[in-house]
């Protein structure tokens, strides 16, 4: 008995001690340049955006954060900089188990962030790049139109507006088709969820019906069949 209980107290000693498990993920990497600063990783709960750790930059731009992570989610870097300017930054990128690397410079903190580990966040940057190029298409064509030199009519306004709408339906088109042709990735899911909720159900049924097991069992794919659920049918 004696023997039982000096096991048992040994097993609690050792997950106290809190060490790695298949589903911690480590974010390692440095801010060239930043010598003052707070920085914070982040996450939505619900709607909710909570802070899961943070530390303080004195000098030295490395950084070390760890935390557990059931399924791939998205996960905020949140720089808050020292240096008088109102202007702070956020990295938005896919997380899940393992080890993600980070670099990036206090400057351009958000625009030049390299990020390597993730094979969710690679799926993620492909998706977005993308619907970047759809939203820089769309600029321009308004951009244009504002800046003609001679005032357009109504024909031309209406034109303008068409081909301002067919670019928004073309990205809407890809971000379906992107969710239907990957669903063995979490992102999936999440661009169903959060990119086009408001789509016709059958496309959305058809994404969450396709989605692997282990997806359709992650965080979003949860938090999408919940979703269907609650719609009218």
């Amino acid at each position: 008995m004696k023997k039982i209980a000096l096991a048992l107290t040994f097993t609690l000693l050792l997950i106290s001690c809190g060490g790695d498990t298949q589903n911690t993920m480590t974010v390692t990497g440095n801010v060239k340049g930043l010598k003052k600063g707070d920085l914070y990783l982040q996450k939505f709960n619900d709607t909710l955006l909570i802070t899961i750790d943070s530390l303080k930059v004195e000098g030295n731009g490395s950084f070390t954060f760890k935390t557990e992570v059931e399924s791939p989610e998205i996960y905020n870097l949140y720089l808050k900089k020292e240096d008088h300017n109102d202007f702070n930054d956020r990295i938005t990128f896919f997380g899940e188990p393992g080890n993600i690397t980070i670099n990036t410079s206090w400057d351009t903190f958000d625009r030049n962030a390299k990020i390597t580990g993730s094979e969710s966040n690679i799926k993620y940057k492909e998706y977005r790049k993308i619907m970047s190029d759809f939203s820089i298409k769309n600029i321009g064509i308004i951009q244009n139109a504002q800046n003609s030199k001679v005032a357009l009519d109504s024909l031309q306004i209406d034109s303008v507006q068409k081909l301002s709408d067919k670019t928004i339906k073309r990205s809407y088109a890809y971000a379906l088709n992107f969710a239907l042709t990957n669903t063995n990735s979490t992102v999936a899911p999440y661009v169903a969820l959060y990119e086009v909720p408001d789509a016709n159900r059958i496309y959305l049924d058809s994404i969450y019906n396709s989605l692997t097991p282990e997806v359709s069992s992650s965080k979003y794919g949860n938090a999408l069949k919940k979703y269907l659920d609650e719609l009218p049918k």
